[in-house]
């Protein structure tokens, strides 16, 4: 097998577990959403420290941390990948699996308007038209719904302000996260300390053991994305990367059975429309630059 073929199945199997990691925390939804986020950190740390331990490469998480400005940074994006993550988790514990996916659907785009006001980086026509398409898209869900979906916002907002973020920092995704996640971890460990009910207070070792899946199963695809990011073309990963918002619109209405109103119908598919626009202009550019 080639090596971009490789990193076209690594980058599958990711997407896949994201978009079916709803099922997982669906089982979770007796859990208080900050107590699951704390389990999440802390199972997650583990699982980063023991992957950087068996590669000997614990002591770049103290090189990474020695710098303030750098420690800085890496603390405004533990705190933005751990409101993604919360709004989440929130979104399945409440019954808004849908308005996740959505999110997800929508961060690309925020993402190419962070890119032109932040970097510069140019957009085309079409890539424009994509971006109003979206604001459409949200303002019919606005108007029809009577509220603005601000789940869907938060976790498109975050996670694109994330990736502004980490594009200053000269650290491999596996170290950073792992930073992140340890500066989160006193305040997950006070969080559970001070819960008096649900799993903090749950001493049975099978509830413990499933949290525990949290930490495997958030590491597991980044270093799987990491894998294939390094072997296959920008525009392939911006196209495969809409199996995670898929299957989770799927695992909503399928699965969960959460009701899709006559809004959702207009919306949705002036969203794909959008994406659909967006990926085309991005194939394009692609191959001129080959």
């Amino acid at each position: 097998m080639r090596e971009d073929q490789k990193g076209v199945l690594a980058l599958v199997t990711a997407c896949t577990v994201w978009g079916l990691s709803a099922l997982y925390y669906g089982q979770l939804r007796h859990v208080p959403p900050l107590e699951v986020l704390s389990y999440r950190c802390l199972w997650g740390l583990g699982f980063f420290v023991l992957i950087l331990a068996i590669q000997g490469r614990l002591k770049t998480i103290q090189q990474t941390l020695k710098s303030p400005q750098q420690a800085g940074i890496i603390l405004i994006a533990s705190v933005l990948i751990s409101i993604n993550w919360f709004g989440f988790i929130y979104a399945i514990s409440t019954n808004q699996a849908l308005e996740a996916s959505v999110g997800y659907y929508i961060f690309p785009l925020v993402a190419v308007v962070i890119g032109s006001v932040v970097f510069s980086e140019a957009l085309s026509r079409v890539q424009w038209a994509a971006v109003g398409l979206v604001a459409a898209g949200v303002l019919i869900l606005t108007l029809g719904l009577g509220v603005a979906p601000w789940i869907a916002l938060v976790l498109a907002g975050t996670f694109g302000t994330y990736g502004m973020i980490k594009k200053q920092l000269d650290v491999g995704p596996v170290v950073s996260v792992t930073c992140e996640v340890l500066l989160l971890a006193p305040l997950a460990i006070a969080w559970i300390w001070l819960q008096g009910t649900g799993l903090g207070a749950n001493n049975a070792f099978s509830a413990h053991a499933y949290v525990a899946i949290a930490g495997p199963l958030t590491a597991t695809p980044l270093i799987m994305f990491s894998y294939a990011a390094k072997r296959i073309r920008l525009a392939t990963i911006g196209l495969l990367q809409y199996i995670n918002p898929t299957l989770q619109l799927l695992v909503a209405t399928v699965i969960f059975l959460e009701p899709v109103t006559v809004w959702h119908v207009i919306a949705l598919p002036i969203i794909w429309i959008a994406l659909g626009l967006y990926s085309w202009a991005a194939l394009r550019q692609d191959s001129q630059l080959r």
